[in-house]
């Protein structure tokens, strides 16, 4: 079961994210919950930069960042984050090989979290 310490001990600010739902503890936590139970999008973003698709790409990555960052899931945020940003502007061009290691650290993390 995911608690703020076990949060708190895997990187992710919880003081930021608690910040945003006006410090409502179980609001919070249904928060992180949420985002850490949709794998779909983490599959997303696998199969759109396993087919070089930097379009579909940088969507994903972008909701990603958004989902991770409401709840100050910085472990997985900052290289999701690194990602999207580095695909803005670029999304007609092949995804730059310097990324793909964002990607599987991102997945890794997300996978981390999910265990916690």
């Amino acid at each position: 079961m995911i608690t703020l310490e076990s949060l708190r001990a895997y990187g992710a600010n919880v003081d930021e994210g608690l910040a945003r739902v006006m410090n409502k503890e179980d609001f919070y936590l249904r928060m992180v919950n949420m985002v850490l139970g949709d794998a779909s999008k983490f599959d997303q973003l696998k199969a759109a930069v396993e087919a070089g698709d930097a379009k579909a790409a940088f969507e994903v990555a972008h909701a990603l960042k958004g989902a991770t960052g409401n709840v100050s899931l910085t472990p997985i945020y900052r290289p999701i984050c690194e990602f999207s940003d580095t695909l803005k502007g670029h999304t007609d061009q092949p995804i730059p090989p310097q990324c793909l290691p964002l990607v599987d650290e991102a997945v890794k993390q997300f996978e981390i979290a999910r265990n916690l």
